[in-house]
């Protein structure tokens, strides 16, 4: 009697316990909802409307799961989505025809540029205070800088440059994912000694997204990037320039010579996606270099790779620790929306805006389609995460910095050639400034 009458005083004080935490739990979390208020409509839900949005993916499905999440709110909105051939060329002939599109897709690249000039001359500044945007949600540092202070396009997706890591063969080795310089090449000669032949490699084929590009580019900026009067010499093409290229030039030349990298088995790699990926996925690659756009296609081609859909592994995205003191984040935007202030459902569209513009719709769609979320929080996706982790100094914008694609292109030539070892450290700084494509 006393052991049955103990039980249930037992029980019953766990019940008490397991009500008391849940109505902390509830607390808790009503709390927290109310930190994050979420979205709430200021138009007349019953509103009917016809969003018309323009871009140059073939499909966009992580899109249209926004428009499904926003259609809860505003049941009798319909969205189309349209693919703009020779998108670049032909968005500012398609905002000056008669069916164009309420938001659009834009880039940073366009401003400033006669030739975009309608792409940026249609948007709505969507820094106006009345329409309600939450810019803080985003860093700062990807968003345009305008002559005007006004905000043409803001980002919903952004990119970097970083390697692929097979985090399946490190744990399997018990080695760690390096976060320096040293730290890499040591890993490198690990691997080698464990009989894995190509512990790094990438696609070396092309200076654009050639693995050299996708090590040093980072690492160049950091040189350069609290140095006006270098970035100013650098964009004007003065010759005496190429010297500002030196400490990259050594390093990605150190980096050859430590012998972290097959060049002959990364020429074999034919392009810089779909390429690149299938051959990460053979599963015997520890870390293979790459841009955030490569990374937004493994999830889909998974499937496509019979290596790994027998033996599947683990695998993140992290920076490539070229420099000494650590990782470098540069921070790009990758694709930026606009909103045409000539729209004949201008409410609507900066309303679906308003929705969009959250940490929460950001990260969604961002890992929806597999690409970086432009949001400070990048814990949201695990893919990504580690580029959360690097210290504020070590994030980098493009945007900030302010190098002319001119420039880029002499460094990324400079650095492909001394890489593949068709020039001397010395041939390509005197060479800066006559490089063209």
């Amino acid at each position: 009697m006393k052991k049955n009458v103990r039980k249930k005083k037992v029980l019953g004080v766990l019940l008490s316990l397991s009500m008391i935490l849940s109505l902390a739990s509830c607390g808790s979390k009503k709390k927290k909802e109310k930190k994050e208020e979420g979205f709430k409509p200021s138009l007349d839900t019953s509103s009917e409307s016809h969003i018309k949005i323009a871009g140059g993916y073939d499909n966009f499905e992580a899109l249209e799961a926004e428009f499904d999440r926003f259609n809860e709110y505003y049941p009798n909105v319909e969205f189309v989505y349209t693919k703009i051939d020779d998108y670049n060329n032909m968005i500012g002939t398609v905002l000056n025809g008669k069916d164009a599109p309420d938001i659009y897709v834009n880039y940073s690249w366009m401003y400033g540029r006669d030739q975009y000039k309608s792409s940026i001359d249609h948007a709505e500044n969507l820094k106006n205070p009345s329409l309600g945007l939450d810019l803080s949600c985003i860093r700062s540092n990807i968003i345009i800088n305008t002559e005007d202070g006004t905000l043409p396009m803001v980002p919903v997706f952004s990119n970097t440059y970083g390697m692929l890591v097979n985090q399946s063969i490190f744990e399997k080795e018990g080695l760690s994912v390096p976060t320096t310089y040293k730290e890499l090449v040591d890993v490198c000669n690990a691997f080698r000694e464990k009989g894995y032949e190509n512990p790094i490699m990438g696609f070396s084929k092309d200076e654009r997204t050639s693995l050299f590009t996708l090590a040093i580019y980072p690492y160049f900026c950091d040189t350069v990037a609290k140095d006006a009067e270098a970035v100013k010499k650098l964009n004007s093409l003065n010759t005496t320039a190429g010297e500002y290229m030196r400490p990259s030039l050594e390093r990605i030349t150190k980096f050859m010579q430590e012998g972290c990298i097959n060049l002959n088995a990364c020429d074999k790699i034919e392009d810089n996606y779909e390429a690149v990926i299938l051959r990460f996925f053979e599963g015997d690659i520890p870390m293979m270099t790459c841009s955030g756009d490569t990374v937004s296609g493994t999830k889909k081609r998974e499937s496509r790779s019979e290596a790994f859909i027998a033996k599947p592994f683990t695998y993140t995205f992290v920076p490539i620790p070229i420099s000494d003191e650590g990782a470098i984040f540069l921070d790009m935007s990758n694709l930026q929306f606009s909103v045409n202030k000539d729209s004949a459902n201008l409410n609507m569209a900066n309303e679906f805006m308003r929705f969009l513009i959250t940490s929460k719709e950001l990260s969604e769609m961002a890992q929806n389609k597999g690409l970086m979320s432009p949001t400070k929080d990048l814990s949201f996706n695990s893919m990504y995460a580690a580029f959360g982790n690097v210290p504020e100094s070590k994030i980098l914008s493009p945007e900030e910095i302010r190098l002319t694609d001119d420039a880029i292109l002499q460094l990324r030539m400079a650095v492909y050639n001394v890489g593949t070892g068709k020039m001397t450290i010395d041939e390509a700084i005197g060479a800066y400034g006559s490089f063209t494509k």
